[in-house]
């Protein structure tokens, strides 16, 4: 019975129904420390594409080190971005003895400092260790149709069988991004997010 109340509240797309991803701690890496990691010249290798149109999963993966502990098998995501961006939740921040700031991607200025390692070669990637904020991803379409403008902060209900609400949301809106939430598996673990679980925009606050 629970599962057929949430399949139906999935399949409400009348009340702004969104679908919702989990966040794998992964790494954005700038040129100069690919190069570092891999060699001079070096190109990041594309795996398979990503929900957001342009990105991709690497092959390559890299270890990434803190006071406490090691990650091993990270994650790389491209394309190159300009500054280097370690993204992780709140129990690898403690796994690690880290101690990083939650921040929308790409605000990494005071953030945590990490070591990175790729087979024999290891640098430091300081001011670049975030947990993202949750955010939704949305196109300028989805956003007229919601009543949205990038920036705008929401409210969100997960409709799974451990029903949550994530208060301060933030609203990406670009003509690049397709419709997707991303939480992180701190917050999917709590809401018990499966493949397929959607979430409900419930209400907006004030802009940032």
């Amino acid at each position: 019975m629970i599962s057929k109340i949430i399949e139906e509240l999935n399949s409400d797309d009348t009340d702004k129904i969104i679908p919702v991803e989990a966040s794998a701690k992964h790494a954005h890496l700038c040129k100069e420390d690919v190069e570092k990691l891999f060699g001079k010249g070096y190109k990041l290798t594309p795996k398979r594409e990503l929900s957001q149109p342009g990105q991709f999963l690497c092959e390559e993966r890299i270890n990434i080190m803190g006071p406490k502990g090691v990650i091993k098998n990270v994650a790389v995501l491209g394309p190159e971005r300009n500054s280097t961006q370690i993204e992780i939740s709140k129990t690898d921040g403690i796994a690690l003895g880290v101690n990083a700031p939650v921040r929308d991607s790409g605000d990494t200025e005071g953030s945590a400092d990490l070591f990175i390692s790729a087979g024999k070669n290891i640098i430091k990637a300081e001011e670049a260790v975030i947990i993202a904020r949750r955010h939704i991803h949305m196109p300028p379409e989805a956003a007229d149709k919601f009543g949205l403008v990038d920036k705008d902060i929401v409210n969100v209900k997960i409709l799974s069988d451990r029903p949550v609400i994530f208060e301060d949301v933030l609203i990406r809106v670009s003509e690049k991004y397709s419709l997707n939430m991303h939480i992180d598996f701190d917050e999917a673990n709590a809401c018990n997010l499966k493949k397929g679980t959607k979430g409900q925009i419930l209400d907006k606050k004030e802009n940032i």
